[in-house]
């Protein structure tokens, strides 16, 4: 099981995977955005998005969980 975690605070601009989805490595799950840059999310590890833990328009502190891949 992998945590993804936010390395700052942003904004979540664009929710881009869905709980359920298979995803690799690399793949974008949401984009972020921060002082007018986007920044996008990545999967660290290949697998199944089995949570989702942000909408659009959430704020997210650094070290918050994004998603959680199994």
């Amino acid at each position: 099981m992998a945590e993804v975690r936010a390395e700052m605070v942003a904004n979540v601009w664009k929710v881009v995977a869905s709980e359920g989805q298979t995803v690799a490595e690399g793949d974008t799950l949401v984009i972020l955005e921060s002082m007018k840059m986007e920044i996008p999310v990545l999967a660290e590890d290949d697998g199944v998005l089995v949570q989702l833990k942000v909408s659009e328009g959430d704020v997210i502190q650094e070290g918050d969980l994004i998603a959680v891949i199994e």
